[in-house]
């Protein structure tokens, strides 16, 4: 199963940056819905395309190994 560590990484921004990032926030920085967003980040196993990996790894700064990790099932 891939994990997507976005939890991770928008807290590690939020520490950055000295300020609460929401998800509304990335959604807009993005382009990605919101309620896509909030499935990305709370569900187990969710399938989403690579175009989403794409625009998230922009919006963090960070590699694709950053993003996701595989944990086995």
């Amino acid at each position: 199963m891939i994990r997507f560590k976005v939890k991770e990484l928008l807290a590690e921004k939020e520490f950055q940056e000295a300020r609460v990032i929401t998800l509304a926030e990335v959604a807009k920085e993005t382009g990605i819905h919101r309620a896509t967003l909030s499935k990305i980040a709370n569900e187990r196993g969710y399938n989403t395309g690579t175009d989403n990996v794409d625009r998230l790894c922009a919006y963090f700064d960070c590699g694709v190994q950053e993003l996701l990790q595989r944990v086995p099932e």
